[in-house]
């Protein structure tokens, strides 16, 4: 397992040609609302209704999303993993339980998308009847969860009638009590789909409709969720209104991580002689920014798209020379998990790559900024920090050298910096993190070594 390991020592690949297929687990963002949302469909769902429950196959098994998962089960459902057939992507049964619920104490882990999901969700928390329910919601996490910021979800949903005790810092831990909520017009600052769907989740049991806009595009997919869950729900441009109401519940497929996927499309690109399939990944376009960014750097990558409520299609990379580009605005919302593991191509691309706009790197699992910056110099590339991004000025990889890197707890940087080994030879330590996101990761790094 991922978590007895403390470090990789990455010997750099041999070169050559070589085919390979990796299938990614499946996408986190999904996996989290599909477990969530059918739960909360699940048990608000009228006593005297029955319902055989519903199947999420392809689920990822990480911890994070275990977190989501246990939580899930506190709220009065069972989770039943079922068993598969070897290739056969794994299933997970939900169905209502009937139980009576009391004080909740929620370990979130390392989640924020289940720490912020979880308070939008309870805040206004509804007996089938609904009637607010007359129990307390302690939220708590590790240490570096206590740090990420939860004010830009309390305080609107503070705008609501939610109540909270919370210190001053705005951080969990944190204590829900369940109210009743109205419903408000909500202007958002950051476009966080982790916030617009705290706030979306809060809308469905207020009084009277309720309103989120955001500055720019961020991912979809609880718009997605709500309408095939049957939600009272639009989504016009920018603004997503909600109005009272019950999801139903529904059969979920996940897709393959493209967040993950993306850490073997840069391999690709920067290994000569090779040819990758990814089979079955989610190709959401407000998640795809990593292939739109890669393809304007030089990287030859196709995709041929299936159907579905969450876009599927398998995406073939080959090697290819990369440029340096600049990622800002809009675009960053698509692809702000992809920037670590975009920055490391950028080291291995010829001229400047610029990132801007992405101050919220700077309150992830780590700085990423920072982390990136320091890791990108140790191994020898010319890079530098700024308060929003960062520059990176590449060489094709010339001057680049085997390095040891920490990951400051962080799989994402873990991750992108096992990929630079590929080309460089690589010791990445403190890598258990790697855990939450991607649990064989290691062994898939492996299929491009061989």
């Amino acid at each position: 397992m991922i978590g007895q390991r403390s470090d990789w020592a990455i010997q750099a690949a041999p070169a050559g040609h070589r085919a390979v297929i990796v299938q990614v687990p499946g996408d986190k963002s999904v996996s989290h609302r599909a477990l969530l949302f059918n739960a909360l469909a699940l048990r608000s769902a009228p006593p005297r209704q029955t319902h055989a429950g519903v199947r999420v196959t392809g689920l990822l098994e990480s911890e994070d999303v275990g977190r989501t998962r246990l939580a899930c089960e506190q709220l009065g459902v069972r989770m039943l993993r079922e068993s598969s057939g070897v290739g056969e992507p794994v299933a997970w049964r939900i169905e209502r339980a009937e139980s009576r619920l009391g004080p909740l104490s929620i370990d979130c882990g390392n989640s924020g998308t289940t720490a912020r999901l979880l308070i939008g969700a309870l805040a206004g928390l509804q007996d089938p009847d609904g009637a607010p329910m007359a129990i307390v919601a302690a939220l708590h996490g590790d240490a570096s969860l206590g740090r990420r910021p939860m004010r830009r979800v309390i305080e609107p949903l503070r705008k609501m009638g939610a109540r909270f005790e919370v210190g001053d810092a705005g951080t969990l831990p944190l204590t829900l009590f369940p109210v009743g909520l109205r419903g408000i017009e909500h202007r958002s600052t950051i476009a966080s789909a982790q916030v617009k769907s705290a706030i979306l989740l809060a809308g469905l049991t207020a009084q009277g409709p309720t309103r989120y806009t955001e500055p720019s595009v961020s991912r979809d997919h609880t718009e997605r969720f709500f309408t095939a869950m049957g939600a009272d729900f639009e989504s016009e441009g920018l603004t997503s209104t909600v109005w009272p109401g019950r999801l139903n519940p529904v059969d979920v497929e996940v897709p393959g991580d493209v967040s993950s996927a993306a850490f073997w499309m840069v391999a690709a690109c920067i290994l000569e002689g090779t040819e990758l399939t990814l089979p079955a990944v989610g190709i959401n376009p407000t998640r795809t920014g990593a292939i739109d960014v890669l393809r304007r750097m030089g990287a030859d990558i196709s995709v041929e798209e299936r159907g579905g409520v969450e876009p599927i299609g398998d995406v073939r990379v080959r090697c290819s020379g990369l440029r340096g580009t600049t990622l800002s605005g809009a675009l960053i919302p698509r692809l702000i998990d992809e920037i670590p593991v975009l920055a490391v191509a950028a080291a291995f691309a010829e001229g400047e790559t610029v990132i801007r706009d992405a101050e919220e790197l700077r309150v992830k699992e780590s700085d990423r900024i920072a982390t990136v910056v320091d890791a990108l110099r140790a191994m020898g590339a010319e890079a530098e920090a700024t308060a929003d991004g960062m520059r990176i000025f590449g060489r094709g990889g010339a001057g680049m050298r085997a390095a040891q890197v920490a990951s400051h707890g962080d799989h994402r940087i873990a991750m992108a910096f096992a990929v630079a080994g590929l080309r460089t030879g690589m010791s990445v330590q403190d890598v258990a993190c790697v855990a939450t996101s991607y649990p064989l990761f290691y062994r898939d790094l492996s299929l491009f070594s061989g």
